[in-house]
């Protein structure tokens, strides 16, 4: 992957001022609030105190969505779209020609447009509930969006700036849980911590899972937190290699029922940690940097993806390549596992999620196409009846494993994605929003046959 950091995100807008052709790109800024002359018209008012003032306080004025106010006809984002010089759904349409995806390999994404048709959007598993400003997601690596978690149907866990934040859909209340712009320390001794911790740590990747925070940073920082507790526990560096990244953390039990971390960095590692004594037990290494890793559900092996068109499946027992999986043009940065155990999902920069079979690996069950850009996040439902997955901006995908991935629903909106994350039982979905005016969290809820009981959950 690219080592480069990001200050903040690239953001959904009307007007790629930094870029020659006007065009949004996955790794360039963009302006969201009007765009073109009349926005540095308005920026020349607000400095000279002039009247732009009222209408530029209009027009960004923080304003939170409810479900009530989407169906009267406000825009989840509360994007004020009468007052702007376009309409939302010409913008799409300008979206979606102008964006640039992000590509290793020129073309690998448009040669997949080719090939690959796009999933009817027909059905809805998730409505929207709530959309909140008080949530700033960030982004500091524009390749790794894994910084949005929800361990609840109401608690969210997110990057903002150098901050861990908690949000609780339940009470509106939004705390701060760890931060990282200062020194950060581990407040107990164990083998191979490092007690004068850290300082100033860029986070590039952050999971929160089985009650345990896990935060990974640019020079292979390594920071776990209880949840709840108020001290750090452990802090090590994976790797001294300059190319020490940390791209992916995957929190989860082991057979046995003990709980690990599996790290995955640029230097080409993969790493297993006991997460009750923090030691080191497995250090896997590969040819090239790894992306994402994740362990299936029988923990008997890993996917493993990175900066090489093909993926892996290894025995996690020793990490020995077991399957190579052929089929993807371009990079990838997602995986996950579908609670049977029998299948699994890649995402890649040719803007394809694929969907493979242990049984039979020789090609991939299915090829689901995105529309603007790679596919960064993969989640699957906990009762393996969906498979979600991000794209870098705007798309959010839900397909329906019980239909064999031929019906989707899609989640539109504006602005690049920080994460995704479902609630542990499903019904809730989070989706962090990056954007200089519109950052915000979005809540979707899932869909029942009787409407009339949501209002009990």
């Amino acid at each position: 992957m690219a080592a480069a950091v990001r200050d903040g995100a690239a953001v959904a807008g009307y007007m790629a001022e930094d870029d020659p052709d006007g065009a949004a790109s996955e790794d360039g800024d963009m302006d969201v609030e009007v765009g073109g002359e009349e926005s540095q018209a308005r920026d020349g008012d607000r400095r000279d105190g002039g009247d732009g003032d009222d209408e530029y306080a209009l027009l960004t004025r923080i304003t939170d969505t409810s479900a009530a106010e989407a169906r009267a006809g406000k825009d989840i984002q509360g994007i004020p779209w009468e007052r702007l010089q376009i309409t939302r759904s010409d913008y799409r349409k300008a979206r979606l020609v102008q964006y640039k995806n992000y590509e290793n390999f020129p073309q690998s994404g448009e040669l997949m447009d080719k090939i690959c048709k796009q999933v009817d959007k027909i059905s809805k598993y998730y409505e929207f509930h709530y959309n909140t400003r008080l949530v700033k997601p960030s982004i500091l690596h524009f390749q790794l969006r894994n910084l949005l978690w929800a361990t609840s149907k109401h608690d969210v866990y997110f990057m903002s700036n150098s901050t861990v934040g908690h949000w609780s859909s339940l009470s509106h209340n939004l705390s701060e849980v760890l931060d990282f712009s200062g020194h950060v320390a581990p407040a107990q001794k164990h083998p191979g911590s490092l007690l004068e911790g850290f300082s100033g740590v860029q986070v590039s990747t952050l999971s929160v899972n089985e009650g345990l925070l896990v935060a990974g940073g640019f020079q292979g920082e390594l920071i776990c937190k209880v949840v709840g507790d108020r001290d750090v526990k452990f802090c090590t560096r994976t790797t001294l290699s300059d190319n020490a990244i940390t791209n992916a953390i995957d929190i989860h039990r082991s057979a046995s029922g003990s709980l690990r971390v599996t790290v995955s960095n640029n230097d080409c590692g993969v790493r297993e940690f006991d997460m009750e004594t923090f030691q080191l037990l497995n250090h896997f290494s590969y040819n090239w940097p790894v992306n994402h890793t994740s362990v299936s559900p029988d923990r008997k092996l890993l996917a493993v993806v990175g900066d090489d068109r093909d993926a892996l499946l290894v025995d996690s027992r020793n990490g020995k390549v077991t399957s190579t999986l052929v089929g993807h043009l371009d990079y990838s940065f997602a995986s996950a596992w579908h609670p049977d155990g029998r299948t699994f999902a890649t995402g890649n920069q040719d803007k394809t999620c694929r969907v493979w079979d242990v049984r039979n690996l020789s090609t991939s069950l299915s090829v689901l196409r995105g529309n603007i850009g790679a596919i960064r996040c993969i989640r699957y439902s906990s009762d393996g009846q969906f498979m979600l997955f991000s794209e870098p901006a705007d798309f959010v995908h839900v397909y329906s494993a019980a239909a064999d991935y031929k019906k989707r629903q899609e989640i539109d909106f504006f602005g690049e994605i920080s994460g995704i994350s479902l609630s542990p039982d499903d019904e809730s979905l989070f989706v962090g929003v990056c954007d200089r005016v519109y950052a915000s969290l979005l809540h979707y809820r899932m869909v029942h046959s009787f409407g009339y009981l949501d209002s009990f959950m």
